[in-house]
């Protein structure tokens, strides 16, 4: 018990830690370096109208609880936590901004803000496509079983627009499907057209194939 309450609390730290150095770098323009060739690519576009709501609900309700609250100890708490967890949306956004999705001479870097960042290197892919799918509402990560293929989705708003058909299976770093070797990787990004067209320029020099089938 202690040690998992141990392992709870240094993962918040580092949440904590990740979203502020994100909000940093998002306010004053220092996007990750990138290396020759590599390319990012976002997908925040599903979210963002609703995290917009969020942040200005969000501050409408400071100086609301301010005026409201007669109590003025109660009344600085609030505003304290207000005010927190304004800043704190903030972060959340700048983490999915600064964090994009790469490709590039290592292979497919996907990625979500701060809690997931996974490299899917070129030997492992067999083909990239575009696949725009709406998932239930069962989480922003699913995983589907059938036989010995297992397919994870990393969903963004309920959506994923970009297919990872691989060559051998991987390990995929989420608690639903950690353990597992994957078969499959669905993705979402704002421009899946030009993500998979980048993928595959990549894709057809590591692996020629005249038949194209790299992005079929």
């Amino acid at each position: 018990m202690i040690a998992k309450a141990w392992k709870l609390l240094r993962f918040a730290v580092r949440y904590e830690i990740g979203l502020w150095r994100s909000l940093y770098r998002w306010i004053f323009r220092r996007p990750e370096p990138l290396r020759p060739g590599e390319r990012t690519f976002g997908y925040t576009g599903a979210v963002m109208t609703l995290m917009w709501i969020f942040i200005i609900v969000s501050a409408v309700e400071i100086p609301i609880f301010e005026m409201i609250l007669p109590w003025e100890l109660v009344s600085n708490i609030v505003l304290g936590l207000g005010v927190y967890g304004l800043f704190w949306m903030f972060g959340l956004l700048a983490s999915l901004k600064v964090h994009p999705h790469v490709v590039g001479e290592a292979g497919v870097r996907i990625r979500n803000g701060i809690t997931l960042d996974l490299t899917v290197p070129w030997s492992a892919i067999d083909r990239v496509r575009v696949n725009r799918r709406s998932l239930p509402p069962e989480g922003s990560v699913q995983v589907e079983r059938s036989g010995d293929d297992v397919t994870v989705s990393l969903g963004m708003a309920n959506q994923t627009s970009v297919d990872l058909l691989l060559r051998e299976p991987i390990a995929v770093p989420t608690r639903k499907a950690r353990g597992e070797a994957v078969t499959e990787l669905r993705f979402h990004a704002d421009d899946p057209e030009a993500l998979v067209e980048a993928a595959t320029a990549h894709l057809v020099a590591h692996h020629p194939d005249p038949s194209g089938r790299a992005a079929a």
